[in-house]
């Protein structure tokens, strides 16, 4: 019987890993993601940080993807820049494999 318990609690901690990686790696990713889209926008130093930080905290709005891109493809557009959702799209699987790099790097 402990060694059911052992590997259990061993799929719980992996779990856990797996879920704070992903959210590490989805955090970084969306950091990055606010830093390409201030550099098309034109943003100073201090409003690309500021504009990160929005990007980062724009996919707590719901589960997915859907709300990054929705604002990133909102505030380009505002912005005059010429992107399509495919564009935001492609610069979010980009940054996805960017920022697991990073963070594996660290490691």
């Amino acid at each position: 019987m402990t060694d059911f318990n052992d590997r259990k609690k061993g799929e719980e901690a992996k779990f856990a890993f797996d879920e704070e990686n992903a959210f590490k790696i989805a955090a970084r990713r969306n950091r990055l993601l606010g830093h390409w889209a201030a550099a098309l926008m034109g943003l100073d130093e201090e409003e690309t940080k500021a504009y990160a930080t929005a990007v980062v905290q724009a996919d707590f709005e719901e589960a997915g993807d859907e709300d990054v891109i929705r604002k990133l493809l909102g505030d380009l557009t505002t912005a005059e820049v010429d992107v399509d959702e495919a564009g935001v799209r492609a610069a979010l699987e980009e940054k996805t494999i960017e920022a697991r790099r990073q963070l594996m790097s660290e490691s």
